[in-house]
């Protein structure tokens, strides 16, 4: 995101209390049998309503940035307001950057699923994140219970499309691209609790930061080793579009990159203003130069903020002031609607070899963290109540998972299967445009460390 806020000094400061609390079992969802809007699944590398070849054509959706530390879609009436003017813009996606895990959303939710909105849901926030700057300790069961908590709450609803496990956490540092092994161990584990507790398979997958010296490096290590490791799809922020074209933008070298990756990429956020906004970025994605490798995207943003990127004046809680990016943008998404048949898609999905170790890659090894003792108990019993966004927070509590390996074999069971530090929610966005509650269910963590800023 592109919000300026102080989430990180609120994340790294929260009150280092122990915590022992035994979660409320949670009880395997069922399958709805009245869907209100025909499940998004992945095939090959796109995304699939049934037969059809879904793209996605939406907004990131955060009115107040991340500082505000409020979840849009437990705001009934702010919502409502919201999803008429989705309905203007003709969009079919919006993705949410943090939502609280210890509400109810079905109001929202029903409300966009009548517009034929789907929503895509980032398991972090500011409080419950992996930190890249001491990754091992901020992966631990307290973080992960706030994490599977979202999954529990957001996996019932027909239109939740996908969930991101990490935004932006490697960026341009060196030593940031270290914490790419809790993001995929994190990736991992809700990939394997969602099979787990018997829900519906939704799509998990990563939100990058668009870094030109390791771009290509995650992308291929969120899909490469083992099935049960790897993404369900790739996503990353692109703000090199700057009212310019497919060739000069660079976005033919990436698309050239991205073909036969394997798995569906998408752009997370785009929209840069640098030369004035025509979002000719949306006939080009919805061009054959593009369907073949990129699934849609997302446009930064919905909401004006103090960064200027809105398309829309929040007056108050009945109203807003549509700014002239809104029909801009609603005209190019008129003109470039979404093509039929499969774009040139392919219907096997396949993964790529891991990268190994370089001078802007510092990952030399395939194995992952193994998942936290505490953690493992909840794939059986469920997350219970999350901690929402008044919680104490993970990131300085529990012990750092220094074990590596796969969670298949340990965790089997029989029942069916921005901050600049607190990065799983970014605050200042791609570095290229400047910008759980327990800890422990058999056992009390010992709080070993401190978040270096």
């Amino acid at each position: 995101m592109r919000s300026i806020c102080l989430a990180s000094a609120l994340a790294s400061t929260m009150g280092l209390g122990l915590v022992s609390s035994t979660p409320t079992s949670t009880d395997p969802e069922q399958p709805n049998k009245r869907a209100s809007l025909p499940t998004v699944t992945v095939s090959g590398n796109a995304f699939w309503q049934g037969s059809t070849r879904f793209y996605v054509r939406g907004v990131d959706y955060q009115p107040g940035g991340s500082s505000a530390m409020k979840d849009p879609l437990a705001d009934t009436t702010g919502c409502q307001r919201d999803v008429s003017e989705f309905k203007k813009l003709g969009i079919n996606a919006i993705r949410v950057y943090m939502v609280d895990n210890s509400v109810n959303h079905d109001t929202c939710m029903k409300a966009l699923a009548d517009a034929g909105i789907y929503v895509i849901i980032d398991a972090n926030n500011p409080l419950y994140s992996i930190n890249r700057d001491s990754p091992a300790e901020s992966y631990n069961t307290k973080y992960l219970q706030s994490v599977f908590a979202t999954i529990d709450e957001f996996i019932k609803y027909d239109n939740t499309l996908a969930f991101f496990s990490g935004n932006e956490v490697v960026n341009d540092s060196l030593n940031s691209t270290l914490s790419a092994l809790y993001v995929k161990a994190t990736t991992r584990d809700m990939r394997q609790y969602i099979v787990n507790r018997g829900y519906r398979k939704v799509p998990v997958g990563y939100s990058a930061a668009d870094v030109s010296q390791n771009r290509m490096q995650l992308a291929q290590y969120m899909n490469c080793g083992a099935e049960d490791e790897r993404s369900d799809f790739f996503a990353f922020n692109d703000y090199s579009w700057c009212n310019s074209n497919f060739e000069t933008a660079g976005w033919a070298y990436k698309v050239k990159n991205f073909t036969g990756y394997g798995i569906p990429v998408f752009l997370s956020e785009y929209g840069c203003k640098t030369n004035g906004r025509d979002f000719g970025e949306v006939a080009a994605l919805m061009s054959s130069e593009m369907t073949a490798v990129y699934s849609g995207g997302l446009m930064y943003e919905y909401a004006l903020g103090e960064n200027g990127y809105g398309i829309v004046k929040i007056s108050d809680s009945d109203s807003v002031s549509e700014q002239p990016e809104f029909a801009k943008f609603s005209s190019a998404l008129v003109a470039n609607p979404a093509p039929t048949g499969d774009g040139g898609a392919t219907r096997s999905t396949s993964s790529v070899p891991c990268p190994t170790k370089d001078d802007y890659w510092l990952v030399d090894s395939t194995d992952l963290p193994a998942m936290p003792d505490g953690a493992k108990v909840l794939m059986v019993d469920g997350a219970g109540i999350g901690p929402g966004l008044k919680g104490d927070g993970s990131q300085n509590v529990g012990s750092t998972s220094t074990e590596s390996g796969s969670i298949s074999s340990p965790t089997t069971m029989t029942t069916p299967f921005n901050s600049k530090n607190a990065a799983g929610m970014t605050t200042t966005g791609s570095v290229d445009k400047a910008p759980l509650i327990i800890t422990g269910l058999v056992m009390v963590l010992t709080l070993t460390g401190t978040l270096l800023l």
